[in-house]
């Protein structure tokens, strides 16, 4: 399985890489092992989508959102180790959902990133995961995931 294939066949490309807003590192590699940091939907370091689930947006949009977010770390993952072919699985996933008052959808929202992961890793993309109600965001943005991947050595 060649992930740029299932790239390809999704209609999808790998995004510029997205630039730090602060002082962190957008992800970092421990063993065999890729932290990233929270990545928003942006593309080319502007924000697609801006609002809340549930009072601005609806969860179609933030599904698109969480997509665009997971693209976004898997190119933080693939700026360290050179190409996504090198994941052996997808560990956890964490999706923080900027949520109005009593929206309780946040898994049907991250589930866009969650499927695109499966469809792009197939068993290698299952992964334990969080989604999470916030209140607010960095920027506005309605999604903010981070993710944790095995790679080989």
């Amino acid at each position: 399985m060649n992930i740029y294939d299932n790239l390809k066949e999704e209609g999808l490309e790998m995004p510029e890489l997205p630039i730090p807003v602060a002082s962190y590192v957008p992800a970092k590699k421990y063993n065999d092992l890729i932290f990233t940091s929270g990545q928003t939907g942006t593309v080319k370091q502007k924000l697609i989508y801006e609002g809340k689930l549930g009072t601005d947006l609806l969860i179609e949009t933030g599904q698109a959102s969480a997509r665009l977010a997971l693209l976004n770390c898997l190119a933080q993952v693939e700026h360290i180790i050179g190409n996504l072919n090198k994941i052996e699985e997808v560990i956890k996933m964490t999706g923080y959902i900027a949520s109005g008052e009593d929206f309780g959808q946040q898994p049907e929202v991250l589930e866009g990133a969650s499927s695109l992961l499966m469809e792009l890793f197939g068993t290698k993309g299952k992964h334990a995961r969080a989604a999470i109600g916030v209140a607010e965001l960095p920027y506005n943005a309605p999604v903010e995931i981070e993710m944790i991947v095995r790679v080989k050595d």
